[in-house]
């Protein structure tokens, strides 16, 4: 499986970025896949995850309201619209995936293995 995120960037408060995730090479079609965030001295936190099973998805109750996580089948990836920014969302952004059909779970206890995550892409919300 090859992850490839893009699309972090600066922003003002209260703007908004768009994050995308080229994802391809899944072994079935049972697994999840979603966003991570990791900002300096912090654990990382799940914000956003996707069943591609049954499309449920799962965010984090910081986020919610203000990002949208959804597919692109036709194009391999997997975005995330955030809008709403604010500075406490600066951090590095991470795509990762699991076998599974909890997104729940997924975002809840991600993936120890270094293959189901792709490179970070850094977002700073600052004015």
């Amino acid at each position: 499986v090859q992850l490839q995120a893009s699309g972090g960037g600066l922003a003002q408060p209260g703007g908004s970025l768009r994050l995308s995730c080229a994802a391809s090479g899944f072994p079935s079609n049972l697994y999840t896949i979603g966003w991570f965030r990791q900002a300096p001295g912090k654990k990382r936190e799940g914000v956003a995850c996707l069943a591609n099973s049954d499309g449920n998805t799962y965010y984090g109750d910081s986020v919610k309201g203000r990002f949208t996580i959804s597919r692109d089948n036709s194009k391999n990836t997997l975005n995330l619209q955030m809008n709403n920014l604010e500075p406490e969302d600066t951090a590095v952004y991470s795509c990762a995936w699991d076998h599974g059909a909890s997104s729940w779970l997924l975002c809840n206890a991600p993936p120890d293995r270094s293959d189901h995550w792709g490179q970070g892409t850094q977002v700073t919300v600052s004015s």
